[in-house]
């Protein structure tokens, strides 16, 4: 991607600003673009706020972003996982859990963490990215029942 060497009224940019805002922009298209629901909350927050999710989080949790921003995650997608806080504790990691959805069914999903730190090293937000489990956990339980089928007499 190329970044313009002004501004649009005309006056010279920084360098380091143009590629900062060049860099910003592709990643924000990057995780709308993703297939999988991503979401960014706070990290330095109580609750961990969320900051940003995708379309992909919004069309799989039912969620407009404008509903959910600034809500605090756990509260949120864990309302009823009395452990959910400590999956914070061994990030980056990926785990199994069953999530809320707005209408209030729970869904099976991975769930991958990541970490942003800021330039001075500290931890700025904490990257939730989700993989639907339900079609899989389905078809493990179909196999499990044809696998007993096939094993009785």
């Amino acid at each position: 991607m190329t970044v313009p060497d002004r501004i649009p009224n005309g006056r010279p940019q920084a360098p380091a600003l143009a590629r900062l805002l060049a860099d910003s922009a592709l990643s924000r298209a990057a995780l709308s673009a993703c297939g999988f629901s991503v979401a960014l909350a706070d990290a330095s927050a109580k609750g961990f706020p969320l900051t940003y999710v995708n379309p992909a989080f919004e069309s799989f949790f039912g969620y407009r972003p404008e509903e959910v921003i600034g809500r605090p995650i756990i509260t949120l997608l864990f309302p009823e996982d009395e452990g959910a806080a400590s999956m914070f504790s061994d990030a980056p990691a990926r785990l199994r859990m069953r999530a809320r959805q707005k209408n209030g069914t729970e869904a099976e999903v991975e769930l991958s963490i990541g970490m942003v730190h800021g330039v001075d090293g500290r931890l700025t937000h904490w990257v939730l990215a989700f993989a639907d489990r339900r079609e899989i956990a389905r078809m493990q339980e179909e196999l499990r029942v044809l696998r007993a089928i096939a094993a009785a007499p």
